[in-house]
C-alpha cells in the first residue's frame, strides 16, 4: 500500500514538472520573441523585419557555436585529466614472471635463516659408478659369414672357432 502511494505521488510530481517546463518555455519565448504582427506592413517594412530576424538568428548561431566549442574543449580536457589520474594511480601492466632456479640449500637458508647451517647436497649421497672400459672387452671381428661357410664346416671348423675365441696362444 505504501509503495503504491509513493508511485502515485511520484507520478503526480512528474506531471507537474512537465506542466511547469511548458509554462516556463512559453514565458521565455514570449519574453525573447514577441509575436509578430505583420498585418498592415508594407513590402519595405517586411524586408527590414526579415533582415532584423536574420541578424538575430546569426547572433544566436554564433553563441551556440561558441558554447559547443567550449563544451568540446572541456570534455577533451576532462578526458586528458582522467588519463593522468589513472597514470598517477599506478595502473600498469603486470610483467611476465620468469622461472628462477634455486638450489635446495638456498631454499633452506631462506626458510631457516642464515644462522642454521643445513647442507642438503643430494649428489654427495649418490653412488659413484664407474663405466667399464670398452677397450678392455674383446672385440670379435665381424666378417661375412658366407665366405667362411665351407672352411668352418665339420669338426675342424668348430675347433678353429674354439681356438679363435680363446685368444692367441703363446
Amino acid at each position: 500500500m505504501l509503495k503504491s502511494l509513493m508511485v502515485a505521488k511520484a507520478k503526480e510530481e512528474i506531471e507537474q514538472e512537465i506542466v511547469d517546463k511548458e509554462e516556463e518555455k512559453e514565458r521565455y519565448l514570449a519574453e525573447r520573441a514577441p509575436p509578430l504582427q505583420t498585418g498592415g506592413m508594407s513590402f519595405a517594412e517586411l524586408q527590414e523585419l526579415c533582415r532584423e530576424l536574420h541578424a538575430k538568428v546569426d547572433v544566436v548561431d554564433e553563441e551556440r557555436y561558441d558554447i559547443e566549442a567550449k563544451v568540446m574543449h572541456n570534455t577533451r580536457e576532462i578526458k586528458d585529466l582522467n588519463i593522468k589520474v589513472l597514470d598517477l594511480r599506478g595502473k600498469f601492466k603486470r610483467p611476465n614472471l620468469r622461472r628462477v632456479r634455486v638450489s635446495a640449500d638456498a631454499i633452506l637458508r631462506s626458510l631457516l635463516g642464515s644462522k642454521h647451517k643445513v647442507s642438503m647436497d643430494l649428489r654427495a649421497n649418490l653412488k659413484s659408478v664407474k663405466k667399464e672400459d670398452t677397450e678392455k672387452e674383446k672385440t670379435v671381428e665381424v666378417s661375412d659369414w658366407r665366405k667362411n661357410v665351407e672352411a668352418m664346416s665339420g669338426m675342424e671348423g668348430r675347433k678353429k672357432m674354439f681356438d679363435a675365441a680363446k685368444g692367441p696362444t703363446q
